[in-house]
């Protein structure tokens, strides 16, 4: 997915609606362009065509997101103005906008039953929904964006509190975006009442490194955010920001500061600061915005990070490692966008049947995290990496995952036996374990909407899998039916008296 032409897309959409006071679901619109981008080859705006909302919403949203068929309406109407956007931005002629707004009409009709319908359900949907929505909202699960208890600052002390690897951008693209920074140009006009004074190097990047050690570490009086507290906080709020390596609610970020500053905030108008100075990026409105640093924030951080003689690692490029070492890359925690990056490029150095091959290899024998991450990837190729995925059809725990690749295209394949199923279902239940530890009650409400059914359950104890009595057990605290939960138990002590003898 190219992240770029996406949040472009979104932020222009965004600001068309402010200006014509049209509400605009931009989350919506989100999902549309991610889905069109990783499945349907869409790379910008008018690519778009009414057959790419068929695609989008009769196949690939009820095989991938979990909604209600009632959430259907809204769904379209988001389509639908996405649609107006398109013509009225002049990416698509007022004839194809047309088009699309018919077949919208129908989709109308059709799409509820299509959510509804468990046999256009994926294999990951199928099994996932007992996660929750959010494992299917991006492409691979991956395990960072957590928000810490953000209740008390990090510790200076890199002996105390290491800083994690970063991934910086590439020296041009980092340059690119210095350009675009509008503190910068106001300094270059001498307008930047705390900044005046300071010495800065001739070099944009050296320039900038100046800028920000002098607003985390100076005295700006306020001038920076429009509040002096919050000023002189700035380096817990961005070494916070830098360990967290995703956005962080605005909410979270304002009660951060008042515990700092002792004192009400107003967030929106402090990152809207931020923003402009080129160090953070907000993304959506009202209780639902979030902020992070910006790529230039974070290289010009870690460059005081080492001048002050703090370990600052940076992250490899995991679209130079081979296929267990991007898995584990991804195992160990990288941001959203990141991760899409190295894993598009990854994809892009290797045929579709080369990056199947390696893919599946490395996660024969692999954890059912690991797995996971491995088949989802291998989700996005298509009918060419054919024969490398039917040759995981020898594998017994490739196989299922195998079938389900090679039935979703439409291939010739063979029916899951009684005895594959209650094994996927545990595997794909042992892949929801983390996130289900961390959110159990979430977890819990999912697993009694979606969840196998009990017979199934009193089954799984059978099944030879090294995670079979974790995954029953996690049944067993978290199924809200106390009889499904007690058989869940049962049948966890028989695995693991299985497992004794």
């Amino acid at each position: 997915m190219s992240i770029e032409w996406v949040n472009s897309a979104v932020d222009d959409l965004r600001a068309w609606g402010r200006a014509r006071d049209v509400e605009v679901d931009a989350d919506e619109v989100r999902l549309l362009c991610d889905y069109a981008s990783d499945y349907l080859n869409v790379n910008k705006l008018a690519d778009f065509t009414p057959e790419t909302f068929d695609e989008l919403l009769l196949s690939i949203y009820p095989r991938k997101v979990i909604a209600p068929p009632e959430s259907a309406g809204e769904t379209v109407a988001a389509a639908r103005t996405f649609v107006r956007y398109l013509q009225e931005s002049g990416e698509v002629e007022g004839g194809a906008a047309g088009a699309m707004r018919e077949r919208l009409d129908d989709i109308e009709t059709l799409m509820p039953d299509a959510l509804a319908d468990p046999a256009n359900f994926g294999m990951a949907k199928s099994l996932f929904s007992s996660i929750g929505p959010e494992a299917l909202e991006q492409s691979v699960a991956i395990p960072s964006g957590e928000v810490p208890d953000l209740g008390e600052a990090p510790c200076e002390c890199p002996g105390c509190a290491p800083r994690p690897a970063v991934r910086l951008a590439a020296p041009e693209a980092l340059e690119a975006e210095l350009r675009d920074i509008p503190l910068l140009a106001e300094l270059d006009r001498g307008a930047v009442a705390y900044l005046e004074g300071l010495s800065v190097p001739a070099d944009p990047r050296g320039r900038w490194a100046a800028v920000v050690a002098h607003l985390v570490e100076g005295d700006t009086g306020g001038g920076v955010t429009g509040s002096a507290g919050v000023d002189e906080e700035l380096y817990d709020l961005f070494d916070m920001l830098y360990r967290v390596q995703a956005p962080v609610p605005a909410e979270v970020i304002g009660e951060y500061l008042e515990e700092l500053v002792d004192d009400e905030v107003d967030v929106p108008a402090v990152l809207g600061r931020l923003a402009w100075c080129g160090l953070v990026r907000v993304t959506g409105d009202g209780s639902r915005a979030a902020a992070g640093l910006t790529p230039a924030a974070v290289w010009a951080l870690r460059e005081h990070y080492l001048a002050l003689g703090l370990d600052a690692p940076q992250a490899p490029d995991l679209a130079e490692a081979d296929a267990r070492g991007l898995i584990e890359g991804l195992l160990d925690g990288v941001p959203t966008e990141l991760a899409e990056s190295d894993i598009d490029r990854w994809l892009a150095a290797r045929s579709p049947g080369e990056a199947a091959a390696q893919l599946l290899a490395a996660a024969s024998g692999a954890p059912a995290v690991a797995r996971g991450i491995a088949v989802t990837i291998v989700d996005r190729l298509g009918a060419e990496a054919e024969d490398a995925v039917r040759a995981g059809l020898d594998e017994a725990e490739l196989r299922p995952h195998a079938i389900h690749w090679l039935t979703a295209r439409g291939l010739p394949a063979p029916q899951l036996t009684h005895d594959e199923l209650l094994w996927v279902s545990v595997d794909m239940l042992a892949l929801a374990m983390p996130a289900a530890e961390e959110a159990p009650e979430i977890f819990g409400e999912n697993m009694a909407a979606s969840g196998p059914p009990a017979h199934l359950i009193e089954e799984m104890w059978r099944v030879d899998h090294p995670d079979v009595a974790e995954v029953l057990e996690l049944l067993g605290r978290s199924l809200p039916d106390t009889t499904t939960a007690k058989a869940a138990r049962k049948a966890a002590f028989k695995a693991r008296s299985r497992r004794i003898r």
